[in-house]
This record gives C-alpha cells, sequence and structure tokens, in this order.
C-alpha cells in the first residue's frame, strides 16, 4: 500500500510539474507577442505608440501637407500629414523599437509643456539641448549637429559681410525662445533686435518683406530658406568671426519628461547606429522634397 502510494505521489508531482512547464511556456508566447505588437513597460509606451509634438511648421524639420506623398504622416485631430526631417527621424526611431508613431502639431512654446504635463512622449521639433531646456526635460541625442549662420537678401549691404562684426547696426530678428534670439542677436554689436517671430516662417517673411536687414537661424533652416526664396543668401561666419556657441546651442536633441530614463534610453539605442553624416543625409533629403521646394 506504501509503495502504491509512493508512485501516485510521484504521479502526481510530474503532472505539477509539467503544468507549472506548460504556464510558462504560454507566459513566454504571451510576452513574445506583446514584443511583437509593439507594447512596451517604459513610461507612456504601455500601447506601443510614440507621441511625438512639433509646430509643423518649420521647413525643413517638420511641415504640414495635404497628403501621404514622400512617407508623410498623419496629423492627430487633422486631415493633415506631418513630414520633414522630424518626422524621418521619429520613423526611423519607432521602426527600431517596434512602436507606432503618433503626430501632435503644436505651437513652439507649447512643446516644452506638453512633455512635462504627459500629454506627448516627445518631442522631436529641432530643440536646441541647451542648459535652460535641460532644466526642464530630458534629452535624448542629439540626432543633429547644426551650424549658426544668418540669412541675408542678395542685395543687401550686409550680403558680403565675413563676420558678425560686419553686420553690426543691422535691423534683424529671429524666431522666439530659441538661441538664436536669445543669445546670438545680442554679439551683434549695435544690433537694431526686433522683435521675435512666432515661427520660422514668419521669420523668413519679414526678411523677405524688407522689415529687418538679416535673420538669425541655423544651417538647415537656411539651406531650406534659400530654396524656397532665391534671392536670399546664407552668411557663415568660421571660428572668431563667427557666435560663441556652446554645445547645447548646435546639439539638436529630443525631449522626454524629466526621469522618464527608459524612453530616452531606447531612443538613444536607436540613435546609436548614426553618424553625423548619416543626420546630414536624412536632412538633404527631406530639403529636397520640402513643400516650397517643388
Amino acid at each position: 500500500m506504501k509503495k502504491i502510494l509512493a508512485v501516485l505521489l510521484a504521479a502526481l508531482m510530474l503532472f505539477t510539474l509539467a503544468a507549472c512547464g506548460g504556464d510558462k511556456a504560454t507566459n513566454g508566447n504571451a510576452d513574445d507577442t506583446t514584443a511583437a505588437s509593439g507594447k512596451s513597460d517604459i513610461q507612456g509606451l504601455e500601447d506601443g505608440v510614440l507621441t511625438v509634438a512639433m509646430e509643423c511648421a518649420y521647413a525643413p524639420y517638420n511641415w504640414s501637407q495635404k497628403d501621404d506623398s514622400n512617407g508623410a504622416v498623419p496629423i492627430k485631430d487633422s486631415n493633415e500629414y506631418a513630414n520633414g526631417y522630424d518626422v524621418m527621424m521619429a520613423k526611423k526611431i519607432c521602426e527600431k523599437n517596434g512602436w507606432e508613431l503618433e503626430i501632435v502639431r503644436l505651437d513652439w512654446d507649447s512643446l516644452v509643456p506638453a512633455v512635462q504635463s504627459s500629454q506627448v512622449d516627445a518631442v522631436i521639433a529641432g530643440q536646441s539641448m541647451t542648459p535652460e531646456r535641460m532644466e526642464q526635460v530630458d534629452f535624448a541625442g542629439p540626432y543633429l549637429y547644426a551650424t549658426i549662420v544668418c540669412l541675408v537678401k542678395n542685395d543687401s549691404k550686409f550680403a558680403e559681410a565675413t563676420s558678425i562684426a560686419d553686420l553690426a547696426g543691422g535691423k534683424c530678428t529671429s524666431q522666439m525662445s530659441t538661441i538664436w534670439y536669445d543669445s546670438c542677436l545680442p554679439q551683434i554689436k549695435d544690433a537694431d533686435i526686433q522683435t521675435a517671430k512666432e515661427s520660422a516662417p514668419a521669420m523668413l517673411m519679414a526678411l523677405e518683406t524688407g522689415a529687418v536687414d538679416f535673420v538669425c537661424t541655423d544651417m538647415p533652416t537656411a539651406q531650406a530658406a534659400v530654396v524656397a526664396y532665391p534671392d536670399m543668401k546664407i552668411l557663415s561666419f568660421e571660428g572668431e568671426n563667427g557666435f560663441t556657441v556652446d554645445d547645447g546651442d548646435i546639439n539638436i536633441g529630443i525631449s522626454v519628461m524629466k526621469g522618464n530614463t527608459g524612453l530616452k534610453s531606447a531612443i538613444d539605442s536607436a540613435l546609436a547606429g548614426m553618424t553625423a553624416e548619416d543626420f546630414n543625409a536624412v536632412m538633404a533629403d527631406a530639403i529636397k522634397i520640402q513643400p516650397l521646394s517643388e
């Protein structure tokens, strides 16, 4: 009897172990399914969707268009689509991480608050990684290294300037809440600095209409501008002839909520295999297809 009982107990234990093993296998398959579906345990990415904010009005970084041509992505709560360098890079990041991409259109000054309040997961919008911004958000990247330049009209008295010293006394502006306006323009002696413009297109229009003599911006924005406005010229100043800036002024990053290390790491991992040359190549593609270049 004892022998029979021992055999029965042994059989019961084997059955229990087999059942446990079956449960583990089932859970493993569920985990695989979750990973394949893009679900994540990263803060804000539980649904597998990366919600990204940008202006959709800052070519070649980002712009809006009427259709999905050239790989454009729908803008949430609109019948328009977003495209540009920021969209292209967001798509690469999502592809690497198995996420879906959602684009939200916001004004420039609303971008950082949107991250801070969890309205969006990230801002990919040509933001410089300045110390001031880094107090408010964490930055992944850089995902571009930009050079600061000025734009003038071809027939301007400043068209042959070879240093910022040659721009002394000029009437100028740039986009609000940027290092171009806050840090660079004040470095020009006796600069007649006008009210900051709410967007890059408004900044360029101020130059095009003659409201200012020159504007300060970064190289990608300037390169896109001269395609759209052939009567404009880029002034690029090297070394001591140019603006005094630090890495935060020229490194362009992706902002996420402070402390969201999981998302920051995932974005950084997606960018890790790309070089400055790779970034510039993607930007060149964006400049080619920007709406105003057609």
